[in-house]
């Protein structure tokens, strides 16, 4: 069996952190993704996602994710169910996150998509920080001959 999820999309709000009794790091967000086609009207619609991630890389998506910005996730779907104070069973589907790729910067830190320095350099070294966390492939670069 198969449970693989992959999606690309803008984050609708800033993630929100948190820790487990235990001191795990866990951190939620949503993901608005595009659909590939157009409804009836022309418009293009689009899924919001619930996301999670944990440990390490909900600590890094919290740190460096902010609303807006366009990422890449790949994890697998989880559902789960709880009750509420009133008895009520809730549902909810969420993709958990294994792995998240930030496909842009934020505006002001180093270079650009083209390689063009936007600022200067950052002081505190930051710049060198994020880019352990950006997909910023060489894109003339061609993987076969």
């Amino acid at each position: 069996m198969m449970n693989v999820v992959v999606l690309i999309g803008r984050l609708t709000a800033d993630p929100e952190a948190r820790y487990t009794v235990s001191g795990i790091a866990v951190t939620n967000f949503r993901l608005a993704v595009d659909r590939s086609f157009t409804n009836r009207d022309g418009e293009r619609e689009t899924d919001f996602i619930d996301i999670v991630c944990w440990r390490k890389l909900a600590e890094n998506v919290a740190q460096f994710m902010r609303k807006g910005r366009m990422v890449a996730v790949h994890g697998r779907i989880q559902t789960r169910s709880w009750e509420t104070q009133e008895g009520e069973r809730r549902f909810t589907t969420e993709v958990v996150a294994e792995d998240v790729r930030f496909l842009d910067r934020p505006p002001g830190t180093g270079q650009n998509r083209s390689g063009g320095d936007e600022s200067g350099g950052d002081e505190n070294g930051e710049d060198d920080l994020l880019d352990d966390f950006f997909d910023d492939d060489d894109e003339d670069e061609v993987p076969f001959d």
